[in-house]
């Protein structure tokens, strides 16, 4: 059993708090004084702690940035995909990426309870999706069907990619539209 030493100063470290997501530097926190050691630090930002151990930090950094002007259920499918990433959970983002291009379409005019083809068709159809953008939209429905209907798990990578994709397609259909000037 580990015992957990406060210290007043540990070895400066230096990090992307998984809570608030800036890059800082602390020195305070706890450490296990037995082998292998672990550390907790406490972000200087937010005041929560990162637990490290093994090179591996919990809770991990959460990939992707904010969206503004998404509506509330497609924020919550969006951030939940990217804090599955930092939980270690790849294949539940990939998941997640894939309802979200259906939770596009559908907020955007298209009928529920079509095909996730008939969603990207739509989106592209319509315009929601830039031009050469048509491929990597569908990138995320085929990795979504192969997390959904395959054994093989998705990986960070993978998640991590389409995460990016997702952000893209929702600052196109979302946040651009909305920095335009009212007329």
């Amino acid at each position: 059993m580990h015992q957990w030493q406060s210290v007043g100063s540990l070895q400066p470290k230096q990090f992307a708090c998984g809570y608030c997501g800036r890059l800082v530097a602390s020195d305070r926190g706890f450490f296990t004084g037995s082998q292998p050691q672990a550390f907790i630090y406490v972000c200087p930002n937010c005041g929560k702690p990162s637990f490290f151990y093994s090179g591996n930090q919990s809770p991990g950094v959460v990939p992707g940035n904010e969206v503004a002007h998404l509506p509330a259920e497609v924020s919550a499918l969006y951030n939940e995909a990217r804090r599955c990433v930092s939980a270690s959970a790849p294949t539940s983002a990939v998941l997640a990426c894939r309802k979200l291009l259906m939770s596009v379409a559908v907020a955007q005019g298209a009928k529920e309870g079509g095909t996730f083809l008939s969603y990207v068709e739509y989106l592209a159809d319509k315009g929601y999706v830039p031009p050469n953008g048509r491929g990597w939209v569908d990138h995320i429905r085929l990795k979504g069907n192969e997390a959904t209907h395959e054994i093989k798990l998705m990986t960070p990578d993978d998640a991590s990619e389409l995460i990016s994709f997702a952000e893209m397609l929702l600052k196109f259909v979302y946040e651009f539209p909305n920095r335009v000037p009212q007329r």
